[in-house]
């Protein structure tokens, strides 16, 4: 520098996140141990005790000469008088932790911030590195996660082919953990301690308690793995994870009812695909050894190893159900896959009718309902179905002409709105012109009429026509139709889009 020129400006240091592994030092990764070695200020994270697990993990590769930045936190789970509450206060020490590290980049030194298991994997460094990664040159050094370890542990895989790994947080709540643990093929669930008893509640309700591993401080000093089933809530620390682990790996065992007998579930699948799938009904597929039912929906249902599938045309209802209670009879546990939901107009009633006679009666059943057509169909349309309504198949292969046309006109006669099931087929032309006639008989002419066809899949199409120009040439097995009452409304909306609802109010009746 020349005589009365500027000060050189000093260069920023560097910031790394670095991932330590689980807790066992030579999990560490070459790179971890390197740039630890040559940071100028290393940071961790711990509690008020002061002591830092991170720390301990790293202390080998410590020099004397490094700066130690101990990041305490304000609080951890205990209550606080901060004005922004437990969040506030944590934000705020973020804050003033970030620009204790910005001090140290600003003079040009390099730090590390280390951090047990992975930086970004709900690790404490994340919040550092969103504070500061875009005001300094950074770089992230990935470490073993608890999950890697947890599982290496038991000597169980995670997932094997197309199957998927769930992650939860045990501080969910456990209706969500019971619902993600149910739908998922397996799962580790993180951050126990406190919430192991809701943990544990959900995995008994979401039927994965058999085969639910726990293992605590993988890899560490005190390591214990046992069944989840046998530990004590008491007995769990923070560092611990709940794992249920590949079920193709790792069947789960059979626990029948009564001996030699397994179950029988029956499932809906909804109107079309996944996306229409309750997770209870999405695990009872995962679970299932054999599945049973129509072919179009058992496509619908991904091939998974081990599991057998029986599949039939959709006239044989009661040879299906038939052959799922004479599997589950054998010991096998049995999904009926049906479509919509099974109880309307589906494999609900035919697997019950059959599962009341000798020798099923012993079978246990059970019925998971799905999102039914008539409900899809409406929520495609708006709400044609917000007040009363009756739900009425054409099909008049189960029963006669004569009670269909005496239901129709008593539900139109009580002006219900109206979801008709199975209006026409190949064989059955004349019905929906029929209904139409008879509908007129109660309905004005104008009522609007939603043609949904194929709802969910690569083919949906909703249209609302008037009663009057129902045109039975444009119906068949993959339509359904919906029927407004006196009341319902069409409305065109100012995007152009066209809205079907029925309001709940309805009108007072005049005294006879």
């Amino acid at each position: 520098m020349g005589n009365g020129g500027a000060p050189e400006a000093t260069a920023p240091g560097r910031l790394y996140g670095v991932g330590l592994g689980p807790g066992d030092p030579s999990l560490m990764t070459i790179r971890a141990a390197k740039v630890i070695a040559e940071a100028d200020v290393i940071a961790y994270h711990s509690a008020r005790h002061g002591r830092s697990i991170a720390r301990s993990i790293a202390a080998e590769h410590l020099r004397a000469d490094h700066i130690e930045e101990a990041l305490i936190y304000p609080v951890t789970t205990e209550s606080t008088d901060h004005p922004g509450g437990y969040r506030g206060a944590l934000d705020d020490f973020y804050e003033t932790a970030a620009a204790r590290l910005a001090t140290h980049l600003d003079a040009g030194r390099t730090v590390a911030v280390i951090s047990e298991g992975d930086p970004l994997f709900y690790g404490s460094y994340q919040h550092m590195h969103k504070r500061l990664a875009h005001r300094y040159p950074t770089e992230v050094i990935p470490g073993v996660t608890s999950i890697s370890a947890a599982a290496a542990r038991l000597g169980k895989p995670l997932a094997e082919a197309d199957e998927v790994l769930t992650i939860l947080p045990g501080t969910l709540p456990e209706e969500e953990l019971t619902a993600r643990l149910a739908s998922t093929d397996t799962a580790v669930v993180m951050k126990l301690g406190r919430t192991f008893p809701s943990v544990r509640r959900a995995m008994e309700r979401a039927g994965r308690m058999p085969e639910a591993h726990y293992v605590e401080r993988a890899t560490m000093s005190g390591e214990r793995t046992d069944k989840l089933a046998d530990i004590d809530a008491d007995t769990v620390p923070y560092f611990s994870v709940a794992v249920v682990p590949s079920r193709i790996a790792c069947p789960p065992p059979v626990a029948p009812a009564s001996p030699g007998v397994g179950e029988v579930v029956v499932v809906g699948t909804g109107p079309a695909g996944p996306l229409w799938l309750t997770p209870e009904s999405r695990g009872a597929l995962a679970a299932a050894e054999d599945l049973v039912g129509y072919t179009t929906y058992l496509d619908r249902v991904p091939v998974r190893p081990g599991q057998r599938r029986h599949a039939s045309d959709n006239k044989v209802e009661s040879e299906r159900a038939e052959l799922a209670l004479d599997l589950a009879r054998r010991g096998r546990r049995v999904a009926v896959v049906s479509g919509g939901d099974p109880g309307i107009f589906a494999m609900a009633t035919a697997v019950l009718e059959v599962a009341s006679q000798d020798p099923y009666r012993s079978v246990p059943v059970r019925v998971l309902p799905g999102v039914t057509a008539a409900n899809a169909a409406a929520a495609r349309a708006g709400a044609p179905l917000g007040h009363d309504y009756a739900v009425i198949s054409l099909s008049d292969r189960l029963k006669p002409w004569e009670v269909i046309a005496e239901r129709l006109a008593a539900a139109a006669g009580a002006d219900l709105a109206l979801a008709l099931y199975n209006p026409g087929s190949r064989t059955r032309t004349w019905q929906v012109a029929k209904a139409r006639e008879l509908l007129l008989e109660h309905r004005a002419p104008d009522t609007p009429v939603i043609l949904a066809r194929d709802i969910g899949g690569p083919e949906e199409s909703v249209r609302t026509v008037h009663l009057a120009d129902l045109d039975p040439n444009q119906v068949d097995m993959r339509t359904l139709l919906l029927i407004g009452s006196s009341q319902t409304e069409v409305v065109r909306r100012d995007d152009g889009t066209q809205v079907v609802w029925t309001p709940r109010r309805y009108p007072e009746q005049p005294e006879k």
